[in-house]
Protein backbone atom coordinates (compact mmCIF):
# COMPACT_ATOMS: atom_id res chain seq x y z
CA UNK A 1 0.00 0.00 0.00
CA UNK A 2 2.89 2.43 0.91
CA UNK A 3 4.59 1.86 -2.71
CA UNK A 4 1.24 2.88 -4.17
CA UNK A 5 0.73 6.13 -1.90
CA UNK A 6 4.45 6.57 -2.94
CA UNK A 7 3.82 6.26 -6.91
CA UNK A 8 0.80 8.45 -6.76
CA UNK A 9 2.10 11.19 -4.45
CA UNK A 10 5.47 11.23 -6.87
CA UNK A 11 2.92 12.18 -9.73
CA UNK A 12 3.60 8.12 -11.12
CA UNK A 13 0.17 6.25 -12.15
CA UNK A 14 -0.10 2.50 -11.00
CA UNK A 15 -1.41 0.39 -13.87
CA UNK A 16 -3.13 -3.07 -13.76
CA UNK A 17 -1.52 -5.56 -16.43
CA UNK A 18 -3.52 -6.68 -18.78
CA UNK A 19 -3.96 -10.58 -18.66
CA UNK A 20 -2.28 -12.38 -22.12
CA UNK A 21 -5.19 -12.88 -24.47
CA UNK A 22 -5.37 -16.51 -25.96
CA UNK A 23 -7.96 -17.08 -28.93
CA UNK A 24 -10.23 -20.14 -29.81
CA UNK A 25 -12.38 -20.41 -32.93
CA UNK A 26 -15.02 -22.86 -33.59
CA UNK A 27 -15.17 -23.73 -37.02
CA UNK A 28 -17.10 -27.29 -38.14
CA UNK A 29 -18.15 -27.99 -34.37
CA UNK A 30 -14.38 -27.99 -33.54
CA UNK A 31 -12.42 -26.20 -31.46
CA UNK A 32 -8.90 -24.65 -32.66
CA UNK A 33 -6.34 -25.15 -31.39
CA UNK A 34 -7.87 -28.04 -29.47
CA UNK A 35 -4.96 -28.05 -26.90
CA UNK A 36 -2.88 -25.39 -25.83
CA UNK A 37 -0.67 -23.67 -22.87
CA UNK A 38 -0.53 -20.73 -20.75
CA UNK A 39 1.32 -19.63 -17.85
CA UNK A 40 0.65 -20.83 -14.16
CA UNK A 41 -0.05 -18.45 -11.72
CA UNK A 42 -0.99 -15.51 -14.37
CA UNK A 43 -4.53 -14.42 -15.00
CA UNK A 44 -5.42 -14.39 -18.40
CA UNK A 45 -8.22 -13.69 -21.37
CA UNK A 46 -9.87 -16.07 -24.01
CA UNK A 47 -11.20 -14.94 -26.57
CA UNK A 48 -13.56 -17.75 -28.24
CA UNK A 49 -14.73 -16.44 -31.66
CA UNK A 50 -17.28 -19.17 -33.55
CA UNK A 51 -17.27 -19.16 -37.15
CA UNK A 52 -20.06 -21.58 -37.50
CA UNK A 53 -23.61 -20.79 -38.69
CA UNK A 54 -25.06 -21.84 -35.31
CA UNK A 55 -23.98 -21.40 -31.67
CA UNK A 56 -21.81 -23.00 -29.67
CA UNK A 57 -21.10 -23.93 -25.89
CA UNK A 58 -17.52 -23.13 -24.05
CA UNK A 59 -18.35 -25.16 -21.17
CA UNK A 60 -15.60 -26.53 -18.52
CA UNK A 61 -16.21 -28.02 -14.98
CA UNK A 62 -12.61 -27.63 -13.87
CA UNK A 63 -12.63 -24.25 -14.96
CA UNK A 64 -16.04 -23.45 -13.21
CA UNK A 65 -17.16 -21.81 -16.87
CA UNK A 66 -20.03 -22.19 -19.16
CA UNK A 67 -21.14 -19.31 -21.88
CA UNK A 68 -22.88 -19.67 -25.28
CA UNK A 69 -21.23 -18.23 -28.05
CA UNK A 70 -23.33 -17.22 -30.53
CA UNK A 71 -23.23 -18.36 -34.20
CA UNK A 72 -20.79 -15.78 -36.29
CA UNK A 73 -19.97 -14.18 -32.45
CA UNK A 74 -17.58 -14.20 -30.26
CA UNK A 75 -17.33 -14.02 -25.97
CA UNK A 76 -14.39 -13.20 -23.78
CA UNK A 77 -13.81 -15.62 -21.03
CA UNK A 78 -11.82 -14.45 -17.94
CA UNK A 79 -9.64 -17.21 -16.06
CA UNK A 80 -7.95 -16.10 -12.88
CA UNK A 81 -4.33 -17.24 -11.88
CA UNK A 82 -4.96 -21.10 -12.30
CA UNK A 83 -2.34 -24.10 -10.49
CA UNK A 84 -0.71 -26.44 -12.87
CA UNK A 85 -2.52 -29.02 -14.64
CA UNK A 86 -4.78 -29.75 -17.13
CA UNK A 87 -8.54 -28.30 -17.84
CA UNK A 88 -10.68 -29.78 -20.45
CA UNK A 89 -13.11 -27.47 -21.94
CA UNK A 90 -15.73 -28.62 -24.39
CA UNK A 91 -18.80 -27.57 -26.92
CA UNK A 92 -22.27 -28.72 -25.21
CA UNK A 93 -24.06 -28.69 -28.49
CA UNK A 94 -21.17 -30.86 -30.27
CA UNK A 95 -20.09 -33.17 -28.12
CA UNK A 96 -18.38 -35.42 -29.87
CA UNK A 97 -16.05 -33.08 -31.89
CA UNK A 98 -16.01 -29.83 -29.57
CA UNK A 99 -13.26 -31.23 -27.44
CA UNK A 100 -9.89 -29.33 -25.62
CA UNK A 101 -8.11 -28.93 -23.26
CA UNK A 102 -5.41 -26.16 -21.70
CA UNK A 103 -2.55 -27.22 -20.02
CA UNK A 104 -0.94 -24.82 -17.35
CA UNK A 105 2.31 -24.86 -16.64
Amino acid sequence: MAAVLLALAAGGAVQAQEPEVYEITIQEHRFTPDEFEIPAGKEVKLVVKNLDPTPEEFESYELNREKIVPAHGEISVYLDPLEPGTYPFFGEFNQSTAQGKIIVK
